[in-house]
């Protein structure tokens, strides 16, 4: 069993707790918020989060068929809306960070929402990302349940 951070260091999850909140009051809707969780916690293989906003998002009322199908998003475009489409190209260019977000995903974003809302995706993007480093350093897939 590894340590727990938020046992270890709860200052730590004081931190993310305040971002959450953030995300929570945010224009961002519940299914582009889950969607980017979903996607993200899949590319860093963090079992966790995965389970848990799989599970979140199906009670917020998202279909299995367009969970399961979130690894195939550029081979079934035809399951999520455009503005879907670019929030997952930006969690995938975020979360892979080596070659940042591209102008050319940038640029849709920007055409497509505003400047705020385009903030609020990084942000939730970025958040979620940490939580997945915490979740995968740490085991807590280990404390999955279904």
């Amino acid at each position: 069993m590894r340590i727990r951070i938020k046992d270890v260091e709860p200052k730590v999850y004081g931190i993310m707790s305040r971002f959450e909140k953030y995300l929570e009051e945010s224009d961002l809707s519940t299914t582009h918020k889950e969607l980017i969780k979903i996607r993200a916690s899949q590319l860093n293989n963090c079992g966790y989060c995965l389970n848990n906003h799989s599970q979140e998002a199906l009670k917020s009322g998202e279909s299995e068929a367009r969970i399961y199908m979130l690894p195939l998003w550029k081979t079934v475009p035809h399951f999520y809306s455009e503005e879907e489409l670019v929030i997952l190209q930006m969690t995938e260019e975020i979360t892979l960070i080596y070659n940042g977000l591209s102008d050319e995903t940038y640029n849709k974003a920007m055409a497509l929402f505003s400047e705020n809302y385009v903030a609020q995706i990084m942000t939730a993007i970025i958040v979620i990302n940490v939580w997945n480093r915490i979740g995968v350093a740490t085991h807590m897939e280990d404390d999955c349940t279904l």
